[in-house]
């Protein structure tokens, strides 16, 4: 479960630092809008790696593959 967890928070950062670089670069004509696609594609992926990890995370709790750790109930 580290792994996944870990392997979701590198494609997440991943995929932000893509639309970084899509983003920083510019687009090279008015036209030319193959680059801010790529960065809403980027941006789009970054949400769905979000929300694939946090599915994850509620589902292996439910099936108890991870207990949540905190302060104790007192």
């Amino acid at each position: 479960m580290k792994y996944m967890v870990f392997g979701a928070f590198v494609a997440i950062v991943g995929s932000l630092g893509a639309a970084l670089v899509f983003m920083m670069r510019g687009q090279s004509s008015e036209g030319d809008s193959s680059k801010s696609r790529r960065m809403a594609w980027a941006l789009a992926a970054r949400v769905g790696f979000s929300v694939l990890l946090f599915l994850a995370i509620l589902l292996s709790y439910h099936m108890g593959w991870i207990q949540p750790t905190g302060l104790p109930a007192r």
